[in-house]
């Protein structure tokens, strides 16, 4: 069911807010903020102000890596290889999951080609060490989640 209930929820959180939750009469229509080729372009936009992506679902893997150093370590390194794909501009998003049915989080992949995504994600050493094992989909959302980690860096405290 989780499969069928993602996309809509990744489609619901791309609407504008009065879109998804308004009721009774339409508000006056607020003028509309101008286009931005440059910016379009720079994110990779097509016509629709949307692009390609490859969303991947991490789930739990065969080998479940024992609490310690090791375990630290490969976390450590899971989190330095989110921050280099973010840092690199291929990585749009991502974020842990609530473990149910094994899902343990997502990357959102600034590639609509998996088997390029599939490169990415086999650098991560919680795949390389079987923690997890990666799921794979085409995704075509907005082409501004590629703004997402630069908001989030401005939005964190103690950077």
């Amino acid at each position: 069911m989780l499969k069928h209930i993602l996309p809509l929820a990744f489609g619901l959180a791309l609407l504008p807010a009065h879109a998804v939750f308004a009721q009774g009469a339409p508000e006056a229509p607020a003028s509309a903020p101008a286009y931005d080729a440059a910016l379009a372009k720079s994110l990779g936009a097509d016509e629709r102000g949307m692009r390609g992506y490859v969303l991947v679902v991490l789930k739990t893997g065969p080998k479940k890596v024992p609490a310690g150093e090791e375990r630290t370590k490969m976390f450590q390194g899971h989190f330095a290889n989110i921050n280099r794909l973010a840092a690199e501009g291929k990585l749009a998003v991502a974020g842990p999951l609530d473990g149910v049915d094994g899902w343990r989080g997502i990357f959102i992949l600034a590639t609509g080609d998996i088997d390029e995504a599939k490169k990415h994600v086999e650098t991560d050493p919680v795949i390389i060490n079987g923690e997890m094992v990666a799921e794979y989909h085409k995704f075509y959302g907005s082409a501004g989640l590629m703004l997402v980690n630069q908001t989030h860096k401005k939005i964190t405290q103690g950077n």
